[in-house]
C-alpha cells in the first residue's frame, strides 16, 4: 500500500511529517473546464494548467482530494445557467487540505481537512442577509458559477465560508454531504414533514438518496418516485416504503415531498400526490417548464408549493453536525468514484444517467 494509499484508507488523516509547511503554496493547478456550454455527451471539459495569483486576503488554498458531481455542474456544463465567467473549472463538493492562509485568517491551519460547498460569499449587510437568509443575498455568489471551483488539484475558497470537517470518514463519503446532504436538508426542511410523516421523493440521484435516509433516521415513512432500474433498486436497498415510477401515484396520501428532479411536469403529480395541508419543496436550481395547474386538485385545502434556494452556512453546520454525532446520522453515501483522468466521463455519465447514488472525482 501506498502512503497515498494508507491515507486514504486512514479516512484521509495526516501526519505532521505530511502537513504542509508555509513554503509549500503551489502556484499552478491541473484543472478541468469549459470554454462555452454544449451536451456533456460532446465531452466538452478540457484538462489544462492554470496559474494561481497569491493567495486573497481572508481566504485558505486547499489541496484537494476529492470533489463530488451535482447536477447542477451539469446545468452550467450543458448551458441550463447562464455563464458568468470564461473558462470556469466547476465543482462545489470539495474536499482537502488547508496549503496556505491568506491574511487575516486565524480560525483555520495548514492541514487542517475543510470543505467547499456551493454558497461562497455574501454581502452580510442586507436585509436578507441580517435575518440569517443569507441564501437569499442578491450580491451572493457560487463555487464552479462565479469562481473557480473544484475540479481542479488546488483551489481557494474564503475561509469564512470553509467547513471544517472531520478527520475519519473517508473524502468520497464526505464530499456529496457538501451539497447533495446539504440542498437535501434544507429541502427537508423545506418540505415542513410532521414527526412520522409519509415523505415522497421523486427523483433519487446523489441528493435525494442522502435525504431520504436523513428522513428515515427522523422516522418518516418514504416513499420514492423516480426512473431508472438503478436508482429504484437503490431506494428499496435503502429502505423505502415503496418504489414507483416517476409519474405514478404513491400507495397513501402524503404529508410532503420533495421533487428533486429537474421536470417541471411533476409538479402537478406531486401536488396531487398530498393529503390536506401538504407541502411540496422543489429542491433544483433548474426546473423545466410546469404546467398549468388545477386549483381544486393542485392546491386547495392549504397544500403548499415551495422552492429551495441554495443554503444558509447554518444549514451546512447543522447537517455536517448531524453527521458527526450519528456517524452520518446511519446514512450510507452511494458513490461512483472517477479518477481526476476521468472527470469528464464522470460528466457524461451523469448526463446520461449512468450514476447511481453520487460522482465523485478522487485525486
Amino acid at each position: 500500500m501506498t502512503g497515498e494509499q494508507e491515507k486514504r484508507a486512514s479516512g484521509g488523516a495526516m501526519t505532521d511529517r505530511a502537513r504542509p509547511s508555509r513554503d509549500d503554496v503551489p502556484m499552478t493547478t491541473r484543472a478541468w473546464s469549459f470554454d462555452r456550454p454544449a451536451p456533456a455527451a460532446e465531452g466538452r471539459l478540457t484538462l489544462g494548467v492554470r496559474e494561481l495569483p497569491p493567495v486573497a486576503g481572508g481566504d485558505v488554498r486547499l489541496r484537494v482530494s476529492a470533489c463530488g458531481l451535482c447536477r447542477t455542474d451539469l446545468h452550467l456544463v450543458e448551458g441550463d445557467l447562464p455563464v458568468r465567467r470564461a473558462a470556469t473549472i466547476p465543482g462545489h463538493q470539495v474536499v482537502g487540505r488547508v496549503v496556505a492562509l491568506g491574511s487575516g485568517v486565524d480560525d483555520l491551519a495548514l492541514g487542517d481537512r475543510v470543505g467547499i460547498a456551493w454558497l461562497r460569499r455574501t454581502c452580510g449587510i442586507c436585509r436578507w442577509c441580517r435575518t440569517g437568509r443569507e441564501n437569499l443575498c442578491p450580491r451572493s455568489e457560487y463555487t464552479g458559477w462565479d469562481a473557480d471551483g473544484g475540479l481542479a488539484d488546488v483551489a481557494d475558497v474564503p475561509a469564512a465560508y470553509a467547513y471544517r470537517l472531520p478527520e475519519d470518514p473517508p473524502d468520497e463519503q464526505l464530499a456529496p454531504l457538501l451539497c447533495a446532504g446539504i440542498i437535501g436538508y434544507r429541502a427537508l426542511r423545506r418540505a415542513a414533514l410532521p414527526p412520522g410523516g409519509r415523505l415522497g421523493i421523486y427523483g433519487f440521484g446523489s441528493s435525494a438518496h442522502i435525504t431520504a435516509q436523513l428522513a428515515m433516521a427522523e422516522g418518516a415513512e418514504v416513499h420514492v418516485l423516480t426512473r431508472g432500474p438503478g436508482n429504484r433498486a437503490l431506494a428499496e436497498e435503502l429502505g423505502a416504503a415503496s418504489v414507483g415510477a416517476a409519474d405514478a401515484s404513491p400507495p397513501v396520501p402524503l404529508d410532503s415531498a420533495i421533487l428533486f428532479a429537474p421536470a417541471g411536469e411533476l409538479v402537478p403529480v406531486a401536488l396531487a400526490a398530498l393529503d390536506r395541508g401538504g407541502t411540496l419543496a422543489v429542491a433544483g436550481i433548474h426546473l423545466s417548464d410546469v404546467p398549468p395547474l388545477d386549483y381544486e386538485r393542485h392546491l386547495f385545502y392549504e397544500r403548499d408549493l415551495r422552492s429551495v434556494t441554495s443554503n444558509t452556512r447554518q444549514d451546512g453546520t447543522e447537517l455536517l453536525a448531524l453527521a458527526s454525532r450519528a456517524g452520518v446520522a446511519g446514512v450510507r453515501v452511494h458513490t461512483t468514484t472517477y479518477d481526476f483522468a476521468d472527470t469528464d466521463r464522470a460528466v457524461q455519465d451523469m448526463a446520461a444517467g449512468r450514476v447511481s447514488g453520487s460522482a465523485v472525482v478522487v485525486l
